[in-house]
C-alpha cells in the first residue's frame, strides 16, 4: 500500500507537470487552431538559458531569465515564422512548426554536446518521509508550484481581457477580428505564455530524481501531447485533466512493470499513448474537448 500511494503522489506531482507543457499545446491552438509540434524546442530552450546562468546570478534570476527567455522565443517563432503564413492551411503550419523544432532542438544540442546540465535548484536531493511514504522535495515543489501556475492561468483565461480575447478568437476568428481584437497579438500572446509554461516544466523535469538536462530532455513535450489530446486540444481544463491521468498512468505502469512484464518492457513509456488511444475510441474530441457539429 505504501508503494502504492509513493507512486500515486508522484504521478500526481509529475501530470501536473506535464500539465503545464499540455497548456501550452492547448493555448496556442485556441489562438490560432495550429498544433505546435515546437513546443519540445521552447522547454528545452527555457531549461537550457537557466542552467547556463545560475551559477553566475543564482538559480531565481536565472529561473526567471529562463522564463522570459523562453517566452520571447515562442513569440520570435511566431512573429518571424508563424505570422507569415497566417491564413494558411493548418496542416502545414502544423508541418511548419516540425521544421522550427528541428532546427531549434539541432542548435541547442549543438550547444549542450553530451553534458548533462544542472539547473541549480534548491531543493537537492532532500526527501520527505510521513507514515512510511517518501516523496522528493522536488517534487512536491513541481505540484504546488504547478497548481499555482495553472490556477492563475484559469483565473487569468477567464477574466482578463487577454483571456476574453482568446476565447473570442478560438470561437469565431473573423467575427473577433470584425469586433476590434487584434488576432496577432493574441497569437503572439499565446506562443509567449506557452513557451513560460514550458521553461518551468523544463525545470521541474530536470531536478532530482533525474540527472539534470540533457538531449532527451525534450522528448517529455512528447509525453505531455497524449494529455492534451486525450484531455481536449481546446480545453484548458481538459489539458489539467489529461494531465494528471497521464502522469498516474505513467507511474503505475513503471512502478509495477515487474508485475506487467507479460506486456513487454518499458511499459511505462508507451502506456500514456495507450490510454489516450482508448480515450479517443470512445470520445473523439478527448474527454472535455468540443464536439464537431456534423450535418445528418
Amino acid at each position: 500500500m505504501t508503494t502504492f500511494i509513493e507512486l500515486l503522489l508522484g504521478g500526481l506531482s509529475i501530470g501536473a507537470v506535464y500539465a503545464l507543457i499540455a497548456l501550452g499545446f492547448v493555448v496556442i491552438f485556441k489562438a490560432t487552431e495550429v498544433v505546435n509540434f515546437a513546443h519540445a524546442s521552447l522547454l528545452l530552450a527555457g531549461g537550457y538559458v537557466t542552467a547556463v546562468l545560475h551559477d553566475d546570478i543564482g538559480f531565481w534570476p536565472a529561473l526567471a531569465t529562463g522564463i522570459a527567455g523562453a517566452a520571447v522565443v515562442g513569440a520570435a517563432v511566431e512573429y518571424l515564422v508563424m505570422r507569415r503564413y497566417r491564413g494558411g492551411d493548418h496542416s502545414v503550419l502544423a508541418i511548419v512548426t516540425i521544421g522550427v523544432d528541428i532546427l531549434l532542438t539541432t542548435e541547442l544540442t549543438r550547444r549542450m554536446g553530451t553534458e548533462v546540465l544542472s539547473l541549480g535548484d534548491p531543493w537537492g536531493d532532500r526527501v520527505l518521509t510521513i507514515g512510511g511514504v517518501t516523496l522528493a522535495h522536488t517534487r512536491i515543489a513541481a505540484f504546488l508550484a504547478a497548481a499555482l501556475l495553472i490556477t492563475v492561468f484559469l483565473l487569468a483565461f477567464r477574466f482578463t481581457s487577454w483571456g476574453v480575447s482568446m476565447r473570442a478568437a478560438a470561437e469565431n476568428p473573423q467575427t473577433a477580428a470584425l469586433m476590434g481584437i487584434r488576432l496577432g497579438r493574441v497569437s503572439l500572446a499565446a506562443w509567449a505564455v506557452a513557451g513560460a509554461l514550458a521553461a518551468v516544466a523544463a525545470l521541474f523535469l530536470t531536478v532530482f530524481p533525474t540527472p539534470g538536462l540533457e538531449r532527451a530532455t525534450s522528448l517529455a513535450a512528447l509525453k505531455a501531447f497524449p494529455a492534451a489530446i486525450l484531455g481536449g486540444l481546446d480545453s484548458t481544463t481538459g489539458a489539467l485533466a489529461g494531465g494528471l491521468i497521464v502522469g498516474v498512468t505513467e507511474s503505475l505502469a513503471t512502478g509495477y512493470q515487474g508485475e506487467l512484464s507479460f506486456l513487454g518492457r518499458g511499459i511505462g513509456d508507451v502506456a500514456p499513448y495507450l490510454v489516450m488511444v482508448i480515450v479517443l475510441l470512445a470520445r473523439p474530441a478527448g474527454l472535455l474537448g468540443t464536439k464537431e457539429p456534423a450535418r445528418v
